[in-house]
């Protein structure tokens, strides 16, 4: 039986993101950066990163990215959601695309699934996400800008 793969999901509120490009970036993350593990990946739009902010973290506003893992061991990582909007205008503010921010959203998301925290681990997900920004050809990840 061969492996599960990773899933990428678009609200159908999403608009025309590169669904095959972005689909293949999350195998490649299960692959290099998840050790083999699958996770799922929803695109959607703000309010429905506002509802899952308010759900699950008790905050009533929209957010760029959500990571909800797991909690396994092995097998399956966890869920991430990314609101397109919020990548759009990081994108434009930044002077990327929008597939780009979305890429970075996806390996931020991928990285808190692996258990990586930067509120409280000293560095290491900064450190990680540098690595794999680089390894990818990413530009400034969410926490380099946070700090900028």
């Amino acid at each position: 039986m061969p492996a599960q793969q990773s899933t990428v999901l678009f609200s159908p509120a999403t608009r025309r993101a590169g669904r095959r490009p972005l689909r293949e970036f999350a195998r490649l993350l299960q692959s290099e950066v998840a050790a083999g593990r699958p996770f799922d990946v929803l695109i959607a739009d703000d309010a429905e990163l506002e509802r899952l902010n308010r759900l699950f973290r008790k905050r009533p506003y929209p957010t760029d990215v959500l990571s909800f893992g797991s909690g396994k061991e092995d097998g399956f990582l966890g869920e991430i959601a990314i609101s397109e909007l919020r990548a759009l205008v990081q994108a434009k503010e930044q002077g990327h695309s929008k597939d780009c921010e979305l890429r970075i959203l996806m390996l931020h998301g991928v990285l808190h699934l692996t258990g990586l925290d930067h509120d409280s681990d000293g560095g290491r997900m900064a450190r990680a996400e540098r690595r794999w920004r680089k390894y990818f050809g990413l530009p400034a990840g969410l926490i380099e800008r946070a700090h900028a």
